[in-house]
């Protein structure tokens, strides 16, 4: 939403391929088919949060109408409201859930999304990469997922922090509570390990929706993804905040690539 402040057209390809990773310019200005012979501003704005709106707005309804439902993500749905609302949102319509939607069925919606989605949220590429980490334990495991996160395109990235986010606050809500009068809290039962295993098959996909029978995934995958996301979901705080020292790193590894780039940013900031 902010205006243009200005242009990078004269950068190379390369350049502006390295721009796309710093997330400083919107991936589709820097399309490789654009014409070399056209000049094209690229803008320096910050990127806007790429989160779907259906995502976002079925996390949004959980959070505020459902956390306290036992068994949300388990209990049945109407498969007719569930296609009808999914109906609305493929059209572009700005759907609004409120408290007369029901939540089961907005827990149906969301689940339905990321197992549908062309290209899984954690793309098929890493998804041998992401699993290997299952086998590694403390730091390591921990800095081995922090580095995956991190080839996440934007959208794919953002999209994911955002459903960890959901994800861990659903688990805070697990167990049963006191409120501020000492009245009982029902908790909704979803612990960590009850959502891994309901979405991990859902995030992490080796085949396309269709190709091949979900059923058919070994024991060994299965475990694997699950605890996968179980990580991921319990150190999704850490695992997206990139450290001083690594940012340090790969400015002096610039200096030393692109110091053309460096300082023209520099400048810019």
């Amino acid at each position: 939403g902010a205006m243009s402040v200005d242009s990078i057209a004269d950068l190379s390809d390369n350049t502006s391929k390295l721009l796309e990773a710093l997330q400083l310019s919107h991936p589709h200005e820097l399309d490789p088919r654009r014409s070399l012979g056209k000049k094209k501003a690229l803008s320096l704005n910050p990127i806007t949060w790429q989160v779907p709106r259906i995502v976002d707005r079925c996390c949004e309804h959980i959070e505020t109408h459902g956390l306290q439902t036992v068994g949300i993500f388990r209990v049945g749905s109407s498969k007719k409201r569930v296609q009808q609302l999914r109906e609305e949102f493929d059209q572009g319509l700005d759907v609004f859930l409120d408290e007369h939607q029901s939540v089961h069925d907005v827990a149906a919606l969301l689940k339905e999304f990321l197992r549908d989605m062309p290209d899984s949220l954690i793309p098929r590429e890493l998804y041998g990469a992401f699993l290997s980490t299952a086998s590694m334990e403390g730091p390591a495991q921990l800095a081995a997922l922090q580095l995956l996160l991190f080839l996440l395109p934007p959208c794919h990235s953002d999209t994911l922090h955002r459903l960890l986010r959901f994800l861990s606050e659903v688990a805070r809500h697990a167990e049963i509570s006191r409120g501020p009068d000492g009245q009982e809290i029902p908790g909704n039962k979803m612990t960590v390990s009850n959502l891994a295993t309901i979405f991990g098959p859902n995030i992490l996909q080796k085949e396309k929706p269709g190709e091949k029978d979900v059923g058919a995934m070994n024991f060994e995958d299965s475990a694997a993804i699950i605890l996968v996301l179980q990580r991921l979901i319990e150190h999704y705080q850490t695992l997206f905040m990139v450290s001083p020292e690594m940012q340090c790193h790969i400015l002096r590894r610039l200096f030393q690539t692109d110091p053309d780039v460096i300082d023209y940013l520099l400048r810019r900031k």
